[in-house]
């Protein structure tokens, strides 16, 4: 049996899948909870210092007759230092994290101040990247270096925005050259899960790994 949901169902009124639109998410992200990459984005702030902003709401494409490999983020708040730093610079590195960094890439978000280095703060390592004007996270297995291309309002008029960056280039560590899934590889944001048909008063956001379970075939 299927159940269909296009308003908000009556039992999730007064829980935290409703009052969340006061902060920007929509009910439904609640009930059809759709996993997306999660991952630390870095840039230089318009005093030199490192900003590291957590990111997720993304994909990642290929286009132009395979030529290029983009990142879509899909929801970049237009008050906050990542929006404002990729103007500037017009460039981001976005960091791939393993379970085990997790904690530290999340204290960026606490340590967000103009005057602050971000990233060292959080206790990691800035180094300067090779092709971009921008900081990259040491301990992330993987950075990729990204130029930025255009952004779009999903909804004229709205406070986020949705921002097109092309990979460059990438830095990955050798034991995750073969496979950057798995137990230790990255992570997903898995956000608020809640049942309509029996809603708690509360609920958890996850981070999860991927764990492969069809072989599509050899090519």
């Amino acid at each position: 049996m299927k159940y269909s949901y296009r308003e908000t169902p009556e039992t999730i009124k007064g829980t935290f899948a409703e009052y969340a639109k006061s902060i920007g998410f929509s009910w439904k992200e609640f009930v059809m909870t759709v996993p997306s990459p999660l991952f630390l984005v870095t840039t230089y702030k318009s005093n030199g210092l490192p900003n590291a902003c957590m990111q997720s709401w993304a994909c990642f494409t290929s286009a132009n007759h395979g030529e290029g490999y983009y990142a879509i983020l899909g929801s970049v708040n237009k008050g906050g230092h990542l929006y404002a730093t990729m103007k500037e610079t017009g460039c981001a590195v976005i960091n791939f994290m393993a379970p085990a960094q997790y904690d530290a890439c999340m204290a960026s978000i606490r340590n967000n101040q103009m005057e602050t280095d971000e990233i060292a703060a959080s206790g990691l390592t800035s180094e300067p990247a090779e092709w971009v004007n921008a900081p990259m996270a040491r301990e992330c297995f993987m950075n990729l270096e990204c130029k930025y291309l255009w952004e779009k309002e999903i909804v004229p008029g709205d406070d986020h925005a949705l921002v097109c960056l092309e990979v460059l280039g990438a830095h990955i560590e050798e034991a995750y050259l073969a496979d950057k899934t798995g137990e230790r590889g990255m992570l997903f944001n898995i956000h608020h899960q809640i049942n309509p048909e029996n809603c708690g008063k509360t609920a958890h956001d996850y981070a999860g790994v991927l764990h492969k379970k069809i072989d599509m075939g050899e090519y």
